[in-house]
């Protein structure tokens, strides 16, 4: 291959991709790296080969199949992915370094975030997953921790110009209940960025069992709702602050949402005047 992946995401990426042409035994492998990167960051080469059952030379062999010059680099890259996952304090410490850099920094990786975000979409999958959610009988929205407000936001505007769009936050022990009336008609829509919420993955698993149409926001190939979901939709998140930036997954969620409102463009008016009949009842906002 002539350009090497030069991070975890680019090698995620990249094994997907190529799955198809790999033998067995290199896509044995390409199914570990996916699965167990940290492992892997501190295993030996014999160590790897002896836990899927090949020779060295195959190990060295798909490492350099990959773009790489051998087992090294593909150890250095499962590396960097294990260090940035512990990366809060030495972020911190780069913010109090150059604070009137800040705005300026983040609003330049943010502009970088949405072109690379928008390059990354596939059209015609773009297009059947806002089909799918202007056409579907119920629509659920779930993103945890720092993918919540995403996931609020989708849901919110969804919930405009839709019948019916239920939010999934999940209390202690509640989940099943929110997910058991999940069916072959509706769509989830799963938003999670690294570090995967465990129960955002177990619910998209479930709306899969239920037949469910399965939709995923996230950030890159390495995140376990890749394999998971029916449409996979990848935003870049590099950023500034003390975590990675949602802004490019913001800009997803409107592009959706206002892509189903073109879809419903029948519906949608009538829905918007009964909202804001009850908006003008409730007094909702300042005069």
């Amino acid at each position: 291959m002539s350009d090497a992946p030069t991070s975890f995401a680019e090698l995620s990426e990249l094994l997907r991709s190529d799955s198809a042409g790999f033998t067995p035994s290199q896509r044995t492998l390409a199914e570990r790296v996916l699965s167990d990167p940290e492992g892997i960051a501190f295993k030996t080469v014999s160590e790897l080969a002896r836990d899927v059952g090949v020779n060295e030379a195959t190990v060295v062999r798909f490492a350099q199949r990959c773009g790489l010059s051998g087992y090294p680099a593909l150890v250095k890259l499962c590396r960097e992915h294990l260090s940035g996952q512990a990366q809060l304090v030495r972020r911190l410490g780069s913010l109090a370094d150059a604070p009137d850099e800040l705005l300026s920094k983040a609003v330049e990786l943010d502009k970088q975030n949405l072109t690379r975000t928008l390059a990354r979409v596939d059209p015609d999958a773009w297009h059947r997953a806002v089909g799918a959610l202007a056409g579907a009988r119920r629509v659920h929205v779930m993103g945890l921790r720092k993918s919540h407000s995403v996931a609020y936001l989708l849901a919110y505007l969804l919930d405009l110009v839709l019948d019916d769009v239920s939010l999934v936050i999940p209390g202690p022990g509640t989940l099943t209940d929110r997910l058991r009336r999940l069916e072959s008609s509706d769509v989830l829509v799963a938003v999670s960025l690294h570090r995967y919420a465990a129960d955002t993955v177990r619910a998209v698993r479930q709306a899969k069992s239920a037949g469910a149409t399965t939709i995923a926001l996230t950030d890159t190939a390495a995140s376990p709702l890749a394999d998971l979901a029916d449409s996979v939709f990848f935003a870049d998140t590099a950023g500034a602050g003390l975590l990675r930036s949602v802004t490019a997954l913001v800009g997803l969620a409107q592009a959706m949402a206002a892509g189903v409102a073109a879809r419903r463009a029948d519906q949608a008016p009538e829905a918007l005047r009964r909202q804001e009949e009850l908006l003008v009842a409730f007094n909702t906002y300042h005069p």
